[in-house]
């Protein structure tokens, strides 16, 4: 699955959006009807997973988990504390909740960015500029395509 592309949208006043074409045609393909919605760890995004990829990674931070260790618990349930079952309408419309609009500084005009196995949604005022200057993306980038890569 390849989720790719850089889409501009509004919501409505209840928070509804459709999602881009190109990611519904891409999850249609992979039989992925239900999405889990959640407040991004590091950036003031949101982030939709087709529910395969959530699974995945839910079951990857399970492992790496002690059930009967209380701060791991409290990881474990903080991390799927404020998630949301998101099911796209016939029209290929979802409903952002309005605490994640919120959560997000989302307004109206919304921007999907597509993220490989994953949307992230951004709110059209924080992605007006580049995430990082082009400059310092060029030296990252260079820096991190000279590293050997590592084996998981």
């Amino acid at each position: 699955m390849r989720l790719l592309g850089n889409i501009e949208a509004k919501t409505d006043a209840k928070g509804r959006v459709f999602l881009p074409a190109s990611f519904r045609k891409v999850l249609q393909a992979s039989n992925e009807e239900c999405l889990v919605l959640r407040k991004d760890v590091y950036q003031s995004c949101l982030v939709l997973y087709p529910e395969r990829v959530w699974n995945e990674q839910m079951d990857t931070l399970r492992q790496r988990l002690n059930r009967w260790n209380p701060s791991h618990q409290q990881i474990f349930r903080q991390f799927l504390y404020d998630v949301e079952i998101i099911y796209p309408d016939s029209s290929g419309r979802i409903l952002i909740p309005r605490k994640y609009l919120l959560a997000a500084g989302i307004t109206q005009g919304i921007r999907f960015i597509g993220m490989g196995d994953s949307i992230e949604i951004w709110s059209c005022d924080k992605t007006e500029k580049p995430f990082i200057a082009p400059e310092e993306f060029t030296k990252a980038l260079e820096d991190l395509m000279a590293e050997q890569p590592t084996s998981n």
